[in-house]
């Protein structure tokens, strides 16, 4: 157990059993710790503006949204506060995106226990915790300047508008979800088409299934 001053935990996920189980860790990992607990960005919201958070450990789907466009309105009120990414989606994908995004650290829940000590006590005394596979990808990334996968292509807003395509949204609803106009999601999905040298939506889902293990929301 690591002995020091007390420390405040944010545990935002929507799934209960999840948010059950960190704590459980994370009363073991620390001395005396202060947790507390947000199933919705409103909740987070609350929590960051009442309460000075040391860890928030971040799921990226909410029944509210999508975290990447809140990560830097979280900083913006915490400029401190440091954020663990921890999702089922593939941290190949996603963890660059969260990271350029404001995020201190991504952790896959597939993984150990062993592991999940490691970043959350990585967390605490270096502020950030990233596994070796993210560290060779971002030493590839700068050697060839290029990323590997066609999907890193894509901007953080491209990349929404695609995921919720290929999960069968039209323009419109893509638009109401995202709050931009209609005519801005064409223009996304033609940006999306033109970057990974597509022509339909049947080759957009080929490539989210050659590339990305998990399209369905954590």
């Amino acid at each position: 157990m690591i002995s020091s001053n007390r420390h405040n935990f944010l545990i935002a996920d929507h799934h209960s059993i999840v948010r059950k189980g960190v704590s459980l860790l994370v009363n073991e990992l620390f001395f005396n710790p202060n947790i507390t607990h947000s199933e919705t960005f409103k909740d987070i919201f609350k929590v960051v503006r009442e309460t000075k958070i040391d860890l928030l450990v971040l799921d990226i789907n909410f029944r509210d949204g999508n975290c990447l466009n809140i990560i830097r309105e979280v900083k913006s009120i915490q400029p401190c506060i440091k954020i663990l990414v921890f999702s089922a989606y593939d941290e190949n994908i996603y963890a660059m995106r969260y990271l350029d995004a404001g995020a201190s650290g991504y952790l896959s829940k597939g993984c150990s226990e062993d592991e999940m000590k490691q970043a959350f006590t990585s967390m605490i005394l270096s502020g950030k915790y990233i596994t070796q596979n993210i560290k060779d990808r971002i030493s590839d990334f700068y050697i060839s300047k290029k990323p590997i996968n066609p999907l890193e292509e894509l901007s953080n807003r491209e990349f929404e508008v695609a995921r919720l395509l290929i999960k069968g949204f039209g323009n419109l609803e893509i638009s109401e979800l995202l709050q931009i106009k209609k005519t801005t999601v064409s223009t996304f999905k033609n940006r999306v088409f033109e970057k990974l040298k597509i022509y339909n939506l049947a080759d957009l889902i080929e490539i989210f299934q050659l590339y990305l293990e998990d399209t369905e929301e954590s």
